[in-house]
């Protein structure tokens, strides 16, 4: 009989349930207390040397915390038992704040080539339901953007986010991985256009596209060792 058959239900459940998670990009352990919060990435189409990224959280609950944490809600918000006092002004309150603006520009920053570029926050018209856009300015046309998430980790490192780039290209960040670069227009990365790295744009463009497969490999993979591990410890653990 096929080793596969012999793994437990629960692991080919998991698995199948990963595989399809990841598939559309919402994974249900992407944050501790539900939904995911996402990420755009995506490019200017009358400015180059525009990057747009918009965040959205994945609950109302998520605004809650961030308010307590910046110091713009009261602290008995967050109850003893861990529970959430989450109320219909909470999102309008963080998003025309100034801590909130610069927590945005603080946990999510852009790069090309090493250049930092300027965030801007735009102003959220609804905050809970449509997530902030920031405006991010490089000091150049934009080939490949370093975009850098960690939104909400410094509540819980155990927080991911789930982000979307060009051509529907998906990233998870999370504490394993702050960082990604993301192809978003014509123009090669300045090491290849100098010959420094011997890489041209196609290159790059096929090690982006790569990302996806590989990322939902190593999950599945991990998620199955862990498993017969676990089941492999069970076996030889002596009863009490």
């Amino acid at each position: 009989m096929p080793a596969t058959a012999r793994w437990p239900r629960r692991v080919v459940i998991s698995a199948a349930f990963t595989l399809t998670l990841l598939a559309t990009a919402v994974p249900a352990d992407a944050h501790p207390y539900g939904y995911p919060q996402t990420v755009t990435v995506a490019a200017d189409a009358g400015r180059p040397d525009v990057v747009h990224v918009t965040w959205k959280p994945g609950g109302v609950d998520e605004l809650t915390l961030l308010g307590v944490h910046l110091g713009l809600l009261p602290q008995d918000r967050v109850l003893l038992d861990g529970a959430v006092d989450t109320r219909e002004k909470d999102a309008t309150i963080l998003a025309g704040s100034k801590p909130f603006a610069d927590y945005l520009l603080k946990q999510m920053t852009v790069s090309v080539a090493g250049q930092a570029c300027a965030g801007t926050v735009r102003k959220a018209s609804d905050l809970a339901a449509s997530g902030v856009d920031v405006d991010y300015t490089c000091g150049g046309a934009v080939g490949v953007a370093r975009v850098e998430v960690r939104m909400l980790t410094d509540l819980d490192p155990a927080y991911r986010t789930v982000a979307t780039g060009p051509e529907g290209k998906r990233q998870v960040y999370g504490t394993d991985e702050y960082s990604h670069d993301w192809l978003l227009g014509d123009v090669p990365p300045p090491a290849a256009a100098t010959g420094g790295t011997g890489h041209d744009q196609s290159t790059t463009r096929r090690l982006v596209t790569s990302v996806g497969p590989l990322l939902l490999l190593a999950t599945v993979g991990s998620l199955l060792r862990r498993q017969v591990r676990r089941r492999r410890l069970t076996r030889v653990r002596p009863s009490s």
